[in-house]
């Protein structure tokens, strides 16, 4: 399968709560493939489906070498206090700012053959984890800035080449 085209900053895909995946069937398994070629590209943590246009609970993730992928994850536990740490999203190219997130996160989904799945990390996997499950609640990053971080980036959006 080939990689999918991202949807960009302003796709109402990107603000709607993604459904979740009530059926493994031909379609969801062809999403995941799609996902996990998208994610293969250099530079890239994560995909959620509906960064590439679906409406369903998927994500891939690509951290340190490991590839994978997970259905209707919801995240169980973050800990640590929450730092500030530079993010960027494939919806919001060319920017990056200061987000919070947790040094720890772990989320629990099913696979393709519906078995319960538990991804957990920390430093980038743990940021991978919230900023992809996010996309999946309708949450982009530039949503968690701090209010004047958050008005430059808006900014930046507006005076981007591809808003």
């Amino acid at each position: 399968m080939p990689e999918r085209p991202i949807r960009l900053f302003g796709d109402p895909v990107l603000k709607t709560v993604s459904t979740p995946v009530e059926q493994i069937d031909d379609g969801v398994r062809a999403l995941v493939a799609d996902l996990i070629d998208s994610v293969r590209l250099p530079g890239r943590a994560g995909v959620a489906a509906s960064q590439i246009g679906v409406n369903l609970r998927a994500f891939s993730y690509n951290v340190d070498g490991e590839v994978g992928y997970i259905l209707n994850p919801v995240i169980v536990e973050v800990s640590g206090e929450a730092e500030l740490i530079d993010e960027g999203c494939l919806s919001v190219p060319g920017l990056w700012h200061k987000t919070p997130r947790h040094p720890f996160a772990r989320v629990r989904g099913i696979d393709l053959d519906g078995n319960e799945v538990e991804l957990s990390g920390t430093g980038l996997m743990a940021q991978a984890l919230q900023h992809e499950t996010d996309h999946l609640d309708g949450i982009l990053y530039l949503d968690r800035l701090e209010k004047a971080e958050r008005r430059a980036a808006m900014k930046e959006v507006r005076e981007s080449d591809w808003f």
